[in-house]
């Protein structure tokens, strides 16, 4: 049974609009990923060490976004098993605010402790 003090369908769509919203800007951002190709002649060394610096940290946004999509998937999952908001570790109820603020979390406050 799924946590009985959670409006389950809002926190679906909270979850599946979160997740969405992440694939987007994952698409949006799929250019600044891309190989850095500068010409040498025509750029110098600083432009092309920023343009790599940039590349680099549109990658760690990137692998930050995805781990954020697969966190919410096991939500989802746990959603549909009908076992969303039990602590992973003692099997209590995860707290009902803590749960409204990130959905996403699988231990109570004790045990995340």
């Amino acid at each position: 049974m799924n946590h009985p003090e959670l409006d389950i369908e809002k926190i679906t769509r909270q979850l599946e609009d979160a997740k969405a919203a992440l694939i987007d800007q994952s698409y949006q951002s799929k250019e600044s990923r891309a190989t850095v190709m500068l010409d040498q002649q025509s750029v110098g060394r600083l432009s092309r060490m920023d343009a790599l610096q940039g590349q680099a940290m549109a990658k760690a946004e990137e692998d930050r976004r995805q781990l954020a999509i697969r966190r919410i998937d096991a939500a989802l999952a746990r959603l549909d098993r009908e076992t969303f908001g039990e602590c992973i570790e003692c099997g209590e109820w995860v707290a009902v605010k803590r749960l409204e603020w990130d959905p996403t979390v699988l231990k109570c406050i004790d045990c995340a402790e």
